[in-house]
């Protein structure tokens, strides 16, 4: 592992990557709309070979006993064999758990939705809100991929016929969510004293430390997740979180 990563250390010294890419650098960004007919809201993002899909579903039920008034939001992640040989089938594991929970505290901390206006009926009926999240392909930077895939399907989301007893699934109304904002995650990593954005596989099996941005499009930061084992200091936090949100500048045009 040390004789890879010195390899690897020889380009970052240079300013490329392995793919050829320079260090601030993402590969190509693909977003598609409306890629599942049963979900109420859908989306593909593609980022380089990384393909993650995200899902809405809408459905009614009472709300929490503390917040009778708002609407719920729930946010699952499956990390299934396919999409990578390392995960395993079962019940979530610490990675999709984390994944999970970065994307959702993006949308929540961001107030994104407007989940007063999830009420149907105060303390007895709401919107429940559940966001699926699934890697088709695992090639590295599913944080980014996945966030930004839950945007897209947050903003494609149609509320389904409701006549107070039942939901009509079959058809859906022209209403979308109460969303005012968008929020965007950018991931960047350490490796040596470089750092680096839109890491693939490999990189990801050589960081230190990675931290995770998630801002709106006046640069207003919702959350942050750090991971990797290393510390960092003030300079490197402040310096990856001003890479983030100059980075989200371009994710948020391809919305």
């Amino acid at each position: 592992m040390n004789s890879q990563k010195d390899y690897m250390m020889k380009f970052l010294n240079s300013g490329t990557r392995f793919d050829g890419r320079k260090l601030e650098e993402y590969r190509k960004v693909s977003v598609e709309y409306g890629v599942s007919k049963n979900a109420e809201g859908s989306a593909r993002v593609k980022i380089g070979k990384t393909e993650v899909l995200a899902g809405i579903k809408l459905s009614v039920g009472k709300p929490f006993p503390d917040t009778p008034n708002d609407g719920v939001l729930m946010v699952g992640a499956e990390l299934i064999p396919m999409s990578n040989p390392e995960f395993e089938s079962g019940p979530p594991g610490i990675q999709a758990i984390e994944l999970a929970r970065v994307i959702d505290r993006g949308i929540r901390e961001s107030k994104a939705i407007d989940i007063r206006k999830l009420c149907i009926e105060k303390g007895e009926k709401v919107w429940l809100m559940s966001v699926d999240i699934v890697p088709v392909n695992d090639d590295g930077n599913l944080f980014d991929a996945a966030g930004l895939a839950t945007v897209a399907a947050l903003k494609d989301t149609l509320f389904p016929k409701y006549d107070g007893v039942e939901i009509n699934y079959k058809e859906k109304t022209k209403e979308g969510l109460p969303m005012s904002k968008e929020p965007i995650s950018i991931t960047v990593i350490k490796i040596g004293d470089k750092l680096l954005i839109d890491p693939t596989t490999d990189e990801e099996k050589m960081i230190e430390a990675r931290l995770t941005i998630a801002s709106i499009k006046d640069k207003t930061i919702c959350a942050l997740q750090k991971g990797g084992e290393d510390p960092l200091t003030l300079e490197e936090i402040d310096q990856m979180v001003e890479l983030g949100l100059k980075k989200a500048e371009e994710l948020h045009k391809l919305l």
